[in-house]
């Protein structure tokens, strides 16, 4: 797929513009008949299309890639009062991922190097949690490298991989939770005020903004949270422990006569 620079696109012709999409003259002249793509602007006898045009080709190629029929292409570019560049950013935004962390792909031996073991019953619980997704040529997807090394660290430390595993889907129960609520947020305070108001094109860059802002926010707050909950956890179980100790003293070894 072709991606792209808006800024620049002015004035092209609709070879131009096929070239600089990847798409052929034909298919931008029916996405014009089917009315997802805006006329161009007409100079004597020769159109000319803009920035707005190549947003609007860009975010057809990428949905279309992701499934999208024209006709639900259509409703939604309509929905947004015709904004593809601001959907396209927004689109964009969505997909970012939280954080800058990068997947690692491996094959199935460079993962049982690193378990240590060949049990397909770990490997089906890494993917039923999402820890590692298989990728269409038979590799495997590590989706986070720093979680990954977190769990050869307890490894190390005793922990087995059975109880790593089910000590990581329990923490991604609590996440989903988490992650649920901030969306949730989002979608009450940003999201659904702008829907009820009828997405009006002059409203996307609020809500992209909001949705960046929402990304350091989320995680920040939660790092912060966890390290107080941490904090208090660790307080109450050292006071338990202090208390069992005074409570059954170790016998002290006796007096030289």
């Amino acid at each position: 797929m072709s991606h792209v620079t808006s800024g620049d696109d002015n004035d092209l012709t609709i070879d131009e513009l096929a070239r600089k999409i990847g798409m052929t003259v034909r298919n931008i002249r029916a996405h014009q008949s089917r009315g997802l793509l805006p006329p161009p602007t007409l100079r004597g006898r020769t159109g000319y299309y803009g920035a707005e045009h190549v947003a609007r080709l860009e975010l057809i190629q990428e949905l279309q890639s992701e499934g999208f029929n024209l006709d639900l292409i259509k409703r939604l570019i309509e929905g947004a009062g015709g904004s593809s560049s601001e959907v396209l950013r927004f689109k964009h935004a969505l997909a970012r991922p939280f954080g800058d962390e990068q997947p690692a792909t491996v094959d199935i031996a460079e993962l049982i190097a690193q378990w240590g073991t060949a049990d397909p019953a770990h490997l089906m619980k890494a993917l039923s949690i999402g820890l590692v997704r298989q990728l269409p040529d038979g590799r495997f997807e590590v989706r986070s490298p720093r979680l990954a090394q977190a769990g050869q660290e307890l490894q190390r430390l005793g922990v087995s991989l059975e109880r790593s595993l089910e000590f990581t889907a329990e923490v991604r129960e609590h996440a989903d939770r988490l992650a649920q609520a901030y969306v949730d947020l989002f979608l009450e305070v940003v999201w659904t005020p702008f829907e009820q108001a009828g997405r009006p094109s002059d409203g996307w860059p609020a809500v992209q903004d909001a949705l960046e802002r929402l990304r350091p926010l989320a995680s920040e707050s939660l790092l912060a949270v966890f390290g107080m909950a941490m904090k208090d956890a660790v307080d109450r179980e050292s006071a338990r422990a202090l208390k069992r100790m005074a409570a059954d003293p170790a016998d002290e070894p006796a007096s030289a006569s």
